[in-house]
């Protein structure tokens, strides 16, 4: 049995030439994996994440829930992109451990997410929890990423993923920076 790593920050990136995020996760001090995720993984998984967030701040039914939902979920969006403080990226090793993400599993806690990389090879796992907060920040750092890729359908394309307005409404319409951590 393999125990995955349990990564504790995280760079993501697109890249161009992959058309791929990449993930430069960090386990311990220099120790470094590098995950590539596609889109069409991205776009299957999102919609977990979204929900799960949905379910942390569920606002009282009747008339105009829905739009008291998508307040809350803005609000609380704008909160954790406005406390993201700047690090030093995680940068990989020359030889580090790099593999494609072949699938997700998404385990729900009580106050936090774990996602579970898996690769194509049984040793290629790699865990990362992510508090509402931080799942939060990611989130906008991956829609930013996302958007820098075209990935993303906006007023004027309709091809791409559809991201929940309360996460769109966070971000400028330019492309964000090529590299987020």
């Amino acid at each position: 049995m393999t125990i995955p790593l349990e990564l504790q920050r995280l760079t993501t990136e697109f890249v161009d030439s992959e058309d791929r995020l990449r993930l430069c996760g960090e386990s311990a001090p220099q120790q470094t994996q590098v995950l590539w995720l596609t889109q069409r993984l991205l776009q299957r998984l999102l919609p977990h994440l979204w929900h799960w967030l949905e379910q942390q701040s569920a606002v009282a039914g009747g008339v105009g829930a829905d739009v008291r939902a998508e307040v809350v979920q803005g609000f609380a969006q704008q909160a954790a992109v406005a406390s993201l403080a700047p690090q030093a990226p995680v940068q990989a090793a020359a030889a580090e451990q790099a593999w494609l993400v072949q699938s997700v599993d998404v385990a729900m806690l009580a106050q936090a997410l774990r996602l579970t990389f898996k690769g194509p090879l049984p040793e290629q796992v790699a865990n990362l929890t992510l508090p509402t907060q931080a799942l939060r920040q990611w989130l906008a750092i991956v829609h930013g990423q996302c958007c820098l890729a075209g990935w993303v359908s906006t007023p004027t394309t309709t091809a791409g993923m559809v991201w929940p307005e309360w996460m769109q409404a966070n971000h400028p319409a330019e492309p964000a920076p090529a590299v987020w951590h």
